[in-house]
């Protein structure tokens, strides 16, 4: 039996702690600020696309967002006692590089059922830009077919440790909502690289606006948010 909005066998309950968890596990060491929150959309199916830069980004975009979320999370981290709580949570393991049918099986019935999915197009850690997109975040938005998924993009920044310097003392991050919006997919492949470059396009303009946001804030310590 599954809880609403996760996958088959998932405790919504134990669920809801890991969401408090990913509130507060990182505050003492970082300074986190989150705007926009309130675009996020509180009921209906949601495909989330979030940028990546370093493996802090979904426990804080999964401690941030006001309701129940799946991500796409890397088969690695499925072992031991975490990879147990990881399933028990409702998230699902992908396989990074290969063909990988059956997580985007699993949580395209989650979209269709009405929850939240939230995956990172570029497809593994890098600058964040999002300069390059992998088509799985188009393939989802495809598959319910008729459903309304709206697609919800979300910047963070901050994350990662600069290049070659050590990390500053409670850095500050911050995390952006965008505007909510919906995007048709066309059929075969050349629909599924349209929609994806339509996709990565909207992420990489909110990374550059929130760029210029932390740009023309002063770096004073401000009280996190969450």
């Amino acid at each position: 039996m599954s809880s609403p909005g996760l996958p088959e066998g998932a405790s919504g309950r134990l669920h809801d702690v890991g969401r408090l968890v990913g509130r507060y596990l990182f505050r003492p060491a970082f300074r986190v600020r989150i705007h926009g929150l309130g675009r996020v959309p509180r009921t209906g199916p949601v495909l989330l696309i979030a940028n990546h830069s370093s493996l802090l980004e979904p426990p804080v975009i999964f401690g941030m967002l006001p309701r129940r979320s799946v991500f796409l999370v890397k088969e690695e981290l499925f072992t031991g006692v975490v990879g147990r709580f990881l399933r028990r949570i409702g998230q699902v393991p992908v396989r990074r590089g290969e063909p990988d049918r059956a997580p985007l099986l699993t949580t395209a019935k989650v979209l269709r059922e009405g929850g939240l999915v939230g995956v990172f197009p570029e497809g593994s850690r890098g600058a964040g830009d999002v300069t390059n997109a992998e088509r799985g975040a188009a393939w989802l938005v495809r598959s319910c077919g008729a459903n309304g998924v709206v697609v919800l993009p979300v910047a963070t920044r901050g994350t990662r440790r600069p290049a070659g310097g050590r990390r500053r003392f409670r850095p500050r991050v911050d995390v952006l909502v965008g505007e909510p919006f919906t995007v048709e997919v066309g059929k075969g492949k050349a629909g599924l690289e349209q929609a994806t470059e339509r996709l990565r396009g909207e992420l990489a303009a909110l990374v550059c606006a929130l760029d210029e946001m932390r740009a023309a804030q002063p770096r004073t310590k401000q009280k996190a948010k969450l």
